[in-house]
């Protein structure tokens, strides 16, 4: 780690592993078991976003309206982030080994179940339970690498799991852009299903099993109480910009998400033993490292969300194609991850994530000032790259604020709030800079639609795919209206990435006044417990 502005550290006596067992030590058991958990992790990552490219097939084959299509892809994420905390935390207390292990079959037994759906309903629940498979892995795969690496090893395996959960859904849809072109939507879960069964068959061979031993009961109250807060908003923010923020299930899922949350830290702060103690929060580390990976995610969910019409509406592009395109950003962010540590060690883990930070504020100022229907896909490739190198160089020691702060028995827990983060922030993004690119297309198009018949002019109104489906309709103002979808959805893409800009600017900010602190003036490091007790004391 750092000798200068480092993220808090473990003591001695909470860096080791709570049952009693030693830390491995054998370089080839460890690099098996960092090849498992990634495995795993790509496979659940790519299932988030695989489906997105395959919507229309889905409509087609299942007879399913676009209301049933939303709820298959985000059936999935709901039950994913919902249960990553409770899971993680049960994973701490019976054994990080028997979860992953559950969880892969689960998610395997599922994701067949899907292939092989006929109906939407059958669908949805095939998606249901992959999402509670999922969540038994995804923080589990993080907290046996904390758990099971040395110190001097943990950071690094941190940043290479990093990257891979960056770059995760950038795989997923370039692969499931491929199934979709070339073969069929079914075979979009031919990837996760390998990647399990790979993922398996090397855990079970050489990941440990280790767990917390504590006297006090399961925090259940608590539990149900995450799952509903977390499940709740995550569903009202992604039903929110399609069905509409008023809509009853937008509000009943963001009503019942707050009641919950509001409950669940009362709740946590009256137990001795809590699943998460939310005090914690007043470490730096932990604080600003969850803040960071929110907005972070955030934002790059955002630009999923519009670089994949840009390509296919704008520039006219196929999905492979399209999916193409989005690997030079994971080609820069994967390598970066794993070499971020070693930045931090020279510069500290602080500066390491500003630094982060501010190049990922230029990757998307720098699409907010190219982005254009002419320069086509050169216009916009200079800022992926940027945005790339940003996020590889952020996540790591982000990631790392937060193993580092809880102890080792709760490393589940902290897994799952790395991930619960990531999730959150990836709704937030998807609501927030798709409200803003709709509403700065709907706004630059307007005075475009000027003459057209309202049977024509409401559909372009409402998005790009709608304007280009009744542009042929429109007579000699059919190349005009699609001129000027293609010029709007631009204008409002702009509009989007400069609101990300902001977001990275609050960041940087929070960063530099309340992120971790530098080492004291005795040159020592302080450990998380000593940090957190001086912010309780202060």
């Amino acid at each position: 780690m750092s000798t200068s502005d480092t993220p808090p550290v473990l003591g001695d006596d909470l860096a080791q592993p709570p049952s009693g067992e030693e830390i491995t030590t054998d370089e080839k058991q460890l690099r098996n078991i960092l090849i498992a958990m990634c495995t795993a992790l790509i496979a659940v990552i790519a299932s988030v976003s695989g489906l997105n490219v395959a919507q229309q097939d889905l409509a087609v084959d299942l007879g399913a309206s676009q209301s049933e299509i939303l709820w298959i892809i985000n059936a999935y994420t709901v039950a994913l982030a919902a249960l990553l905390m409770p899971i993680g935390a049960i994973g701490d207390r019976w054994g990080r080994k028997p979860i992953l292990m559950i969880g892969l079959v689960v998610f395997g037994l599922a994701s067949l179940g899907a292939a092989v759906a006929t109906t939407t309903a059958f669908m949805i629940v095939a998606r249901v339970v992959a999402g509670v498979g999922a969540a038994m892995i995804m923080p589990v795969t993080l907290s046996v690498i904390t758990s099971s690496f040395p110190p001097e090893a943990r950071t690094r395996a941190i940043g290479i799991w990093a990257g891979f959960a960056g770059a995760g859904g950038i795989i997923g849809l370039f692969v499931s852009a491929f199934m979709v072109d070339m073969v069929s939507w079914r075979w979009l879960f031919a990837l996760p299903v390998a990647l399990v069964v790979l993922a398996g068959a090397m855990a079970w061979r050489s990941v440990p099993n280790s767990r917390e031993h504590s006297e006090h009961p399961f925090d259940t109250v608590g539990s149900v109480l995450s799952a509903l807060a977390i499940g709740g908003l995550v569903l009202g923010i992604h039903e929110g910009p399609e069905q509409g923020w008023t809509h009853w299930i937008t509000l009943t899922g963001i009503v019942v998400g707050v009641i919950a949350a509001v409950a669940f830290v009362l709740w946590e702060l009256r137990r001795h033993d809590p699943l998460l103690d939310v005090t914690t929060f007043k470490n730096r580390g932990l604080a600003s490292g969850s803040l960071t990976l929110l907005i972070v995610f955030a934002v790059m969910f955002g630009i999923f969300l519009v670089l994949f019409p840009y390509f296919q509406a704008v520039i006219g592009w196929s999905a492979l194609r399209s999916a193409v395109a989005l690997l030079p950003m994971a080609f820069v962010m994967m390598p970066m991850s794993a070499v971020a540590p070693f930045v931090a060690e020279r510069i500290g883990s602080r500066t390491t994530m500003l630094s982060g930070v501010a190049i990922f504020a230029t990757g998307l100022a720098t699409l907010a000032l190219r982005a254009s229907v002419e320069g086509g896909y050169m216009s916009v490739l200079p800022g992926l790259v940027i945005i790339g190198l940003g996020m590889g160089l952020t996540m790591t020691p982000a990631t790392a604020a937060i193993t580092e702060t809880l102890p080792a028995d709760k490393q589940g827990v902290a897994s799952a709030l790395n991930d619960t983060s990531r999730e959150v922030g990836g709704a937030l993004g998807v609501a927030l800079l798709g409200s803003v690119l709709s509403a700065g297309y709907e706004s630059a198009i307007e005075p475009d639609l000027a003459g057209l018949p309202e049977e024509l002019a409401e559909p372009a109104r409402e998005g790009i795919g709608g304007a280009l489906a009744v542009a042929g309709q429109a007579g000699e103002q059919g190349p005009q209206l699609v001129s000027a979808a293609q010029h709007a959805f631009v204008d409002g893409w702009v509009q989007s990435m400069w609101i990300g800009v902001a977001l990275a600017g609050v960041t940087f900010a929070y960063l530099l006044f309340f992120g971790p602190k530098k080492r004291n003036e005795t040159g020592d490091v302080p450990t998380a417990q000593a940090e957190l007790e001086l912010a309780l004391e202060g």
